[in-house]
């Protein structure tokens, strides 16, 4: 009976976490929103995410897109960036995003970007197909479906608000 109820508690748990970040069922419609929903977003961040240090910065939108920055780096190097772009797509908003190795090479295709597709908003929270944000107070955090080796993880990014 403990072995079941150790196995279910796994499970439950498991199911949870998975469960914060949602995908786009195929043939499913991206949820309806607008680059203002996202104000919430705008400022410096700075926090920890896979094993090491994060920053982002959001701009306020201009013309139906929102900028961003991202840095990840561990033990004081710079391990790679992106550049985001939230940006209105009909009645909807996706984020299309690059990385780039610390010698600025892109991992993507120069015409290919790595795209979020919005599933659902909330208040200060936001569902894309493959990724969780979500502010609550000073805090942001992303949680992000990563594949390695075909498994699918989640990845929580947890930053604080900070000045420049």
């Amino acid at each position: 009976m403990k072995a079941l109820f150790s196995i279910l508690l796994f499970l439950t748990i498991s199911h949870w976490s998975t469960a914060q970040v949602r995908q786009l069922s195929p043939g499913q419609s991206p949820g309806k929103g607008s680059i203002t929903d996202f104000n919430w977003l705008v400022g410096y961040w700075s926090g920890t995410g896979l094993g090491g240090e994060c920053e982002e910065v959001w701009m306020p939108a201009v013309d139906g897109h929102m900028i961003g920055t991202f840095r990840f780096w561990e033990n004081g190097k710079l391990v790679f960036s992106e550049f985001m772009n939230l940006v209105e797509d009909g009645e909807s908003v996706s984020m299309k995003l690059k990385h780039f190795g610390s010698d600025l090479v892109g991992w993507e295709e120069k015409e290919e970007w790595t795209i979020f597709e919005l599933i659902e908003l909330g208040d200060k929270k936001a569902y894309l197909n493959g990724m969780t944000i979500e502010r609550k107070g000073d805090q942001l955090i992303f949680q992000v479906n990563i594949s390695e080796g075909g498994e699918p993880q989640v990845e929580t990014f947890t930053y604080t608000k900070k000045s420049l």
